[in-house]
């Protein structure tokens, strides 16, 4: 009626008559916990966290078959033969002739200039070349358990021939190149080592002395109480650096890390799984050093070095040369990567970092309504789940999550192995663009030696890219079968 008192309208009838779901489970977890978590901040007091409430699902691995993996006398073999092959094109390339004229004319004997050839360069770069294989044959000989002492003092013998021949022929080369090249071409022949060793410095003080972000709230002695040493901040010396890497040359090569799966119900289950983590980042780091130092060892000594000593008056096609040494650069590190990452030790990255999870972080006034914790170290947080750390919020993104928020490196480790084929998916895609463009370059080659070249070099990438690609077939199956499985099992309970 006019002027009379109206009655609640349907939509506010329906607001009012019936609670919140947040009321029915309880009210605490977003307002309470809000203003819980305020006081906390300021009493110093932690809200109880949610994994308390929800407890996260045990992590499922895949199980992957054993894939055949060349040993290391065979991949040293072939790494050799490779170098070689690139070596012999890259003297194609620079020494070539023009042999299809008539004899009278005085470049149509061969079909190289072999007169122009440094073969004392050519013995020394062979030798550098063959030094890991040369190393890899010593080192199978040596450790050969012998039946006898007689047997073994044969061994170490061998062992001691095969390296002083390799010594006693790269002085015998640089005796004889000092006579004939300068002192800047022969600084050309130890620059790769005049990098290593720093190098190596480097990584050791930085394996050592990592400290944490300036956002974290752990102090180093915390974390790391071995390094509150003041020895361990000290440059090393040369001698000493030389001792410890001589001394990891001539020591039986580490075992590959193994994976436990801890369980989630032990109190010290996060420690573990980031001890754990810490471990398998330092060995992915030093084998990848290896790599890149090695590939473009490799890449110099076969294709910049004979560029260093031809002369004045020789003529070559520069680019062409260039183009070579990207691709024995790009091919040898595909190669090393395959050897020292194999789809075994990629999923033991991969399930590691399944264990360890990582955090996202939000903005400040993001997320003020939804439940926040305060992040603690004994703690599996599940997914979704919103903590506080150091005044930053930060948002669960894995299954299960031990990680440290404000550890950029556990994120760089989850996002590299998370997927356990990234690392096989990008090795493939370079190998597949190198052969695609080496034979859209062998289509337009209109020289011999460019086509000689290239169906040398292709035949070697042929067997790489065999290999991944056979790799990524079954691997692909195994863990697209694993995920199958699982989302069959979580539908069924």
């Amino acid at each position: 009626m006019p002027g009379g008192r109206r009655g609640p309208s349907r939509q506010q009838l329906s607001r009012s008559a019936l609670p919140s779901l947040q009321t029915l489970v309880g009210s605490n977890l977003s307002n309470g916990m809000s203003f819980r978590n305020r006081c906390c901040n300021s009493l110093g007091l932690s809200a109880p966290p949610l994994s308390a409430l929800i407890t996260p699902g045990p992590v499922r691995h895949a199980r992957i078959p054993e894939l055949p993996l060349d040993s290391g006398l065979l991949f040293e073999f072939q790494l050799f033969v490779y170098l070689l092959v690139a070596l012999f094109v890259q003297y194609i390339n620079i020494y070539k002739t023009v042999w299809w004229y008539p004899y009278s004319h005085p470049s149509a004997s061969t079909s190289l200039n072999f007169h122009l050839m440094d073969y004392h360069l050519a013995t020394f770069i062979t030798v550098m070349l063959a030094r890991r294989f040369v190393w890899t044959v010593a080192s199978e000989v040596s450790q050969k358990n012998g039946g006898s002492s007689l047997r073994y003092w044969a061994l170490i013998t061998v062992r001691l021939s095969l390296l002083t021949l390799c010594g006693w022929v790269l002085c015998w080369t640089l005796v004889n190149m000092s006579k004939n090249h300068s002192v800047l071409n022969l600084l050309f022949l130890g620059y790769p080592f005049g990098v290593y060793v720093p190098l190596c410095c480097f990584h050791q003080e930085v394996a050592k002395s990592q400290t944490p972000p300036p956002d974290c709230e752990y102090s180093v002695e915390q974390q790391h109480p071995e390094l509150t040493d003041t020895s361990f901040f000290r440059p090393r010396d040369f001698l000493f650096l030389l001792r410890e890497n001589l001394r990891e040359q001539f020591s039986i090569p580490p075992l590959m890390p193994t994976h436990n799966c801890p369980s989630h119900t032990q109190p010290n289950t996060p420690d573990l799984i980031r001890a754990e983590v810490e471990e398998l980042k330092s060995d992915f780091n030093r084998r990848i050093k290896e790599v890149l130092f090695n590939s473009l060892f490799s890449a110099y000594y076969v294709a910049f070095l004979p560029l260093c000593f031809v002369r004045s008056t020789q003529y070559y096609d520069m680019r062409w040369s260039c183009e070579h040494l990207i691709m024995v650069w790009i091919n040898a590190f595909v190669m090393l990567m395959s050897q020292l990452l194999p789809p075994s030790y990629c999923d033991q990255l991969h399930r590691s970092a399944a264990h360890l999870g990582r955090w996202q972080k939000l903005e400040p006034g993001s997320y003020s309504n939804t439940p926040q914790h305060l992040w603690t170290a004994s703690t599996v947080w599940p997914q979704g789940v919103l903590v506080r750390h150091n005044r930053c919020l930060y948002k669960a993104v894995g299954p299960n999550n031990v990680a440290l928020p404000a550890d950029v490196s556990h994120s760089r480790f989850y996002f590299l192995f998370h997927k356990p084929l990234r690392i096989l998916n990008l090795l493939i895609w370079i190998e597949s663009s190198v052969v695609l463009y080496q034979l859209y370059s062998l289509l337009r080659s209109e020289r011999w030696n460019h086509t000689l070249s290239l169906g040398l070099i292709l035949t070697c990438n042929y067997y790489v890219l065999f290999k991944l690609l056979r790799d990524r077939l079954v691997l692909g199956k195994a863990y697209s079968f694993a995920t199958s499985t699982n989302d069959l099992s979580l539908k069924t309970s």
